[in-house]
């Protein structure tokens, strides 16, 4: 993170007007993974890179060797086994912003049932040619009232043994 506004503060020191694209940074993100990598003391992340450059947007990913790559959708850790999934099923171009958010919410929601130690607590960040958005924290609905939980397993017999 230094070192992304290390430069950061070089093109505001250089006053020329250019800003780094976010495809710029992902390059430069990768090339640092690859070289910590080769030196044997790796950076234990998968990194994602949004933004927009000239009105075209762009989400991108690097993990810690320096594999990188371009998609429309990306999850990391335990998400891209169980997101993944749900996305390519039902995401497509022309989702609105109400559609997209209740099927990230429908991702996170499978994601924390199924991480006991996950918190349903979330925050959601959207990112568009006018800048960035980050909501405040919020709880996902979700609902614990199976009948697997409430079924009887057996008659309770209250006569002081315990068999």
């Amino acid at each position: 993170m230094e070192t992304l506004e290390s430069m950061d503060q070089t093109d505001i020191n250089q006053d020329d007007g250019y800003t780094r694209s976010p495809s710029e940074i992902l390059n430069y993100l990768r090339a640092l993974m690859y070289q910590r990598r080769n030196k044997f003391n790796p950076l234990w992340n998968q990194l994602l890179v949004g933004g927009f450059k000239n009105s075209k947007p762009f989400l991108g990913y690097v993990d810690l060797i320096g594999t990188a790559y371009e998609e429309d959708f990306i999850a990391t850790g335990y998400g891209a086994y169980l997101a993944i999934p749900l996305i390519r099923e039902r995401w497509n171009a022309e989702l609105d912003e109400g559609e997209a958010r209740a099927l990230l919410e429908d991702c996170l929601r499978v994601l924390y049932y199924r991480d006991a130690r996950a918190s349903s607590r979330v925050i959601i960040a959207k990112a568009t040619a006018d800048g960035i958005l980050i909501s405040e924290p919020y709880e996902l609905q979700t609902d614990w009232e199976m009948a697997n939980y409430y079924t009887k397993r057996s008659t309770y017999i209250p006569d002081g043994s315990s068999w």
